[in-house]
Order: structure tokens, then C-alpha cells, then sequence
């Protein structure tokens, strides 16, 4: 397996050259202010606030309990509990397929991962094959979805430093492709389009054609950010040298994703253990080095164009016809056979994974999914914000791309 680093991009980059001066010289805080532990806050030197739960760092609502002294970031804790949540309880009290409309809302702006996943695991346990076509089907919304997610989630990064109309120009194009999943499966946002068996419906006439159309788009969209945000001085300034994650906590805090391939590390599902037509397509794995806020947002661009082109090979290779769902029973009385599975995908954020076990009812037994956001929010946020400025958390926070409700399932 082959990695691709950002410097090798470079070279062929259709957008145009990604510059690095190299990290910024950062002021060393760990020399400056001494550990966290023990804060006074009766000595009038620290103040404790809430930053949340509504604010631009994260896609959802979640409360960071900041003690800063001056400016800087002392210590910082997580507060979740804002949102719709116990996913998990409220599935395992429902039948399999009322689950669906469950599932999707675990992260709002990618939701189809999650129903991939959850039919993924019925249909192990239900021996239930996939046509053909319906596989490549899902293989094309996921990568569409992914599309939709980074780039709205490229346009959070730069209105998190101030950069407000590439928020802007990210929303309209991310709409461009909700007009599409609207048209394909009725729903701008939560599609339900992926159910044991298949998916509900085929590709209408000319969707192809269309959704071409919104990828051009989308790779203009990708030039112009790449001038107005990653050649911008201020952003360099800000982001090089922020937020830094060393390529040491990628297991031990199961770090997945972006954020651990912009440390160098070399983790994506889709190539590491292929699922669904992963191994059918041509790509790499796409690698960064400097770890930081900037790496992490110029991989995520990369990851755009990359989907892109795998969206192109999607169409070309896809069986022309076919059938797109099999047949199931009767969905209100289906006892899924006793037993228990897991299975992974690779999302826009990094590993997420759906534990199911049934014990032969009408309803599941144990339902556990493993967000990317569980761990990249509650361990990995709480450690890189300390001895930052306030100025700088939505950016970090923004940078490793959390979904709370993955954190409350």
C-alpha cells in the first residue's frame, strides 16, 4: 500500500501549488505557565467560562468549561448533553427498520455512513446479499456525502479565523449537492436511502449528468479557496504550528481520520480493509506531516478533489442496469437471527463503527456505534486546548471535525 504525501501533490495539484514557509516558532507554554493541575480560583488570578453551547467550533452544540488566565486556555473540559441523544437505548427499543430515522441523525451533516452501517450490520446477521448495482450506488452516495461534509466543513475552518465568505461559498455548494440528494431520495439532509437489501431507488434520468455539472463546481470552488484562504497570510499566521497533534497519540487515543493522516499516519479504511467497491477503485492514501491546524485543513481539500475523481470512476464502472434492493420480510414482524457483528467504515471524520448483537427477536439486543468524534472531542480537544489562546480554540475545535451526537449516542 502506497501513502501520498501533500508535498508529492504538489506536483500535479490541478488548483494550483500548496506553499509551506514550515511551521511557525510557537511560544512554548509548557515553560511558561505550569501544569493545569491545582487551579485557584479564589486567588483572583484565573477566570472560569463557558464557551457554548452554541458557537462556530463544532457542527452541533457543546459546552467547553474553559479556566483561563489573561487569554490562555489552563484548563478545559467538555460538556455535552445539548443535544438530541441515547441513540443507542432508543434503538434497541424499536424494530430494525424504525431504527433508520434514528441513525441518520448521529451526525447531521453525514449521516449516510451511518446508515450504511447499521444495514451493513443487519444484513450480516440476516444473510442478506446486496445487488450489484446497489453496492455501487452506495459506494457513490457515501463518496458524494463526503464531498458535502468537507466541504462545509472547509468553509468552518476558515470562519473560524475570520474568513467568512469562503463559510459562505462552502454552504451554496454544499447545497448544490443536497439539491441532488433531495431529487434521489426526497430528503435534503436526512435521506434514509440505504436499507437492508439495497437501496429504496434507482438514479433518475440525467442524475448523473447533473451531478457532474455540481463537481465542476465544486473543483472551481476548491481554486478559489485555495488563493483566498491558503495563500492568505493571516490564516498561514494563525493556523501553521496550532494545534499540533504528534503522530505518538494516534493509537493510544485512537485518533482516526484526517487527523491521523495529517500526522503522517497512514489510516483509511477504505484502503486498509475495503468495503463495499473500495478495492475496484484507483487511489492513495493521502498523508501530511507538520500535524497542524493548517495540514489538517489543506488534507481535507486534498480529500474534496480526491472523491471527486473517485465519484468520476464510480460512474464509469457501475453496471449500467440491475436490480437495486432484494426482497425482505415482512419489516414489522422481522426477527433478525440471534448473533452479533461489527462493522467499520471510514467517514469524513475518521473511523465509525456499529457494534450489533440480536438475540433472534423482533428487536436488537445491543447497539453500540464508535464515533470518530468520541474521542477526537473529549481527549483530544481537552489536551490541545491547554495553554492556547481563546482566539484560537473554534479553530482547533473546527480542525479535528467533531459531531457531538456521536459523543451523546
Amino acid at each position: 500500500m502506497r501513502s501520498k504525501n501533500l508535498s508529492e501533490i504538489n506536483e500535479t495539484n490541478r488548483v494550483g501549488v500548496l506553499t509551506r514557509e514550515g511551521p511557525k516558532t510557537a511560544l512554548n507554554w509548557e515553560t511558561v505557565l505550569p501544569p493545569s493541575a491545582g487551579l485557584d480560583l479564589s486567588s483572583g488570578k484565573y477566570l472560569k467560562i463557558w464557551h457554548g453551547p452554541q458557537h462556530p467550533g463544532v457542527t452541533g452544540n457543546m459546552a467547553l468549561e474553559l479556566t483561563l488566565e489573561g487569554d490562555i486556555i489552563r484548563e478545559c473540559k467538555t460538556h455535552v448533553g445539548y443535544l438530541h441523544r441515547a441513540f443507542e437505548k432508543l434503538m434497541e427499543r424499536r424494530k430494525y427498520i424504525q431504527c433508520f430515522p434514528i441513525v441518520c441523525r448521529i451526525c447531521v451533516p453525514e449521516p449516510d455512513p451511518n446508515e450504511y452501517l447499521f444495514a451493513a450490520a443487519v444484513e450480516e446477521l440476516a444473510h442478506i446479499e446486496v445487488p450489484e448495482r446497489a453496492v455501487w450506488l452506495r459506494t457513490l452516495i457515501l463518496e458524494m456525502i463526503r464531498v458535502a461534509f468537507l466541504t462545509m466543513g472547509l468553509g468552518g475552518q476558515a470562519g473560524s479565523f475570520g474568513l467568512g465568505p469562503i463559510g459562505q461559498w462552502a454552504v451554496t455548494h454544499r447545497d448544490y449537492l443536497l439539491d441532488l440528494f433531495e431529487e434521489l431520495t426526497g430528503g435534503r439532509v436526512y435521506h434514509m436511502y440505504i436499507l437492508p437489501g439495497g437501496v429504496r431507488r434507482d438514479l433518475p434520468h440525467g442524475f448523473t449528468e447533473r451531478l457532474e455539472e455540481v463537481l465542476k463546481k465544486i473543483e472551481r470552488l476548491i481554486g478559489s479557496v485555495e488563493k483566498v484562504m491558503f495563500s492568505n497570510a493571516v490564516f498561514k499566521a494563525r493556523a501553521k504550528g496550532l494545534g499540533m497533534i504528534p503522530s505518538e497519540w494516534v493509537v493510544p487515543y485512537g485518533i482516526t481520520g484526517t487527523n491521523a493522516r495529517a500526522a503522517g499516519v497512514p489510516i483509511d479504511i477504505r484502503k486498509n480493509n475495503p468495503y463495499l467497491v473500495y478495492d475496484q477503485l484507483d487511489f492513495d492514501i493521502l498523508t501530511g506531516s507538520a500535524s497542524d491546524v493548517y495540514e489538517r485543513s489543506s488534507l481535507r481539500k486534498e480529500e474534496i478533489l480526491q472523491s471527486i475523481r473517485l465519484i468520476r470512476q464510480i460512474i464509469d464502472k457501475m453496471p449500467k442496469g440491475g436490480p437495486v434492493r432484494n426482497k425482505l420480510p415482512n419489516v414489522m414482524n422481522w426477527k433478525v437471527p440471534a448473533g452479533e457483528t461489527y462493522v467499520r467504515a471510514e467517514s469524513g471524520r475518521g473511523e465509525l463503527g456499529y457494534y450489533l448483537a440480536s438475540d433472534g427477536t423482533e428487536y436488537p439486543r445491543r447497539i453500540h456505534v464508535r464515533g470518530a468524534g468520541y474521542t477526537h472531542a473529549m481527549v483530544v480537544l481537552e489536551k490541545l486546548a491547554e495553554r492556547q489562546s481563546i482566539a484560537d480554540l473554534a479553530g482547533i475545535m473546527v480542525s479535528l471535525q467533531t459531531c457531538p451526537p456521536e459523543i451523546e449516542r
